[in-house]
């Protein structure tokens, strides 16, 4: 179904990506932008796979992720190179404009990819992440939350990992926090199997030399571009809380929001029918404004 190729997207320093693509209508590109950052792309392509045909899936590892070129300096990891790498991987594969969906730390890409290229987005896609920020008491009242993340939070602090070993033993270590049905984990830690971790961007984020992705007014601009705006997020969400994905809906005109519940951060693992339905639904433009599943 995926054809898996290499793309020079840079020369200074030389970068490519490697880029997994499934055959699709010319005019129905779907850019699709992974976490992380320090994955690759692998985790989502269940249930993305299912739109083979219908779209032209695009799923590229950034750079310093998964397959795609690594080892640069540090300061080469950037939100802005990302997206610098991600219009010179549409210009390669010649597409003018792509719908873009981003996820979790991707969204936050994809925001400034629509951003700052704006006619190369045709519809864009926030996935289990946010275009408000984060309040400091988001999640002030909710002690399960705690609980579920305490594992994780154990490994990030443990002396004894380093490298993609602590990255993969993070995500493992929080997966019971970001998969909210207990019958969703254990496929998803198969799929946490096949992720070929990184550690690149780990660097610079521990050295506090990492830029933030956030846009300052995010919503402000987006609403500005009138680039037609999903928001999926999962109702048990602990990464970005749900009701900033319904606010932001209610700024940006152009925008309408679905919440699923029985999900956590990974919506697409809890609930893949009704995550893949609202996306299918978005890119060939049915359904009307902001919605709660």
């Amino acid at each position: 179904m995926f054809s898996e190729d290499v793309v020079r997207v840079a020369t200074d320093p030389d970068v490519a990506l490697f880029v997994a693509r499934t055959e699709g209508p010319a005019d129905r590109a779907l850019l699709v932008v992974h976490g992380g950052p320090d994955w690759d792309h692998s985790y989502l392509r269940d249930p993305l796979a299912e739109l083979a045909g219908r779209s032209r899936l695009i799923m590229p590892d950034l750079r310093g992720c998964g397959r795609s070129s690594s080892g640069l300096d540090d300061g080469q990891y950037t939100p802005d190179a990302v997206v610098a790498d991600l219009v010179a991987l549409l210009d390669a594969l010649g597409v003018a404009r792509a719908d873009v969906l981003g996820f979790s730390y991707g969204g936050l890409i994809a925001q400034r990819l629509a951003l700052a290229a704006p006619d190369r987005v045709r519809r864009l896609i926030i996935a289990s992440s946010s275009v408000l920020p984060v309040p400091a008491d988001a999640f002030s009242r909710w002690p399960e939350r705690e609980e579920r993340m305490a594992a994780e939070a154990a490994v990030w602090s443990d002396p004894e990992l380093s490298g993609p070993e602590l990255t993969r033993a993070a995500a493992v270590a929080g997966a019971p926090a970001n998969v909210w049905r207990p019958e969703a984990l254990p496929g998803y830690l198969r799929r946490l199997e096949a992720v070929r971790f990184s550690a690149e961007w780990l660097r610079p984020w521990r050295a506090g030399t990492l830029p933030s992705p956030r846009c300052e007014d995010a919503a402000k601009r987006l609403a500005a571009l009138d680039i037609p705006v999903l928001l999926v997020q999962g109702r048990q969400d602990m990464v970005f809380p749900a009701a900033l994905a319904e606010r932001a809906a209610a700024l940006i005109p152009s925008a309408r929001a679905v919440v699923l519940d029985e999900a956590g951060h990974m919506a697409h693992v809890d609930q893949p029918e009704g995550w893949l339905a609202a996306i299918e639904d978005f890119t060939a433009d049915r359904g009307g404004s902001s919605f709660t599943a």
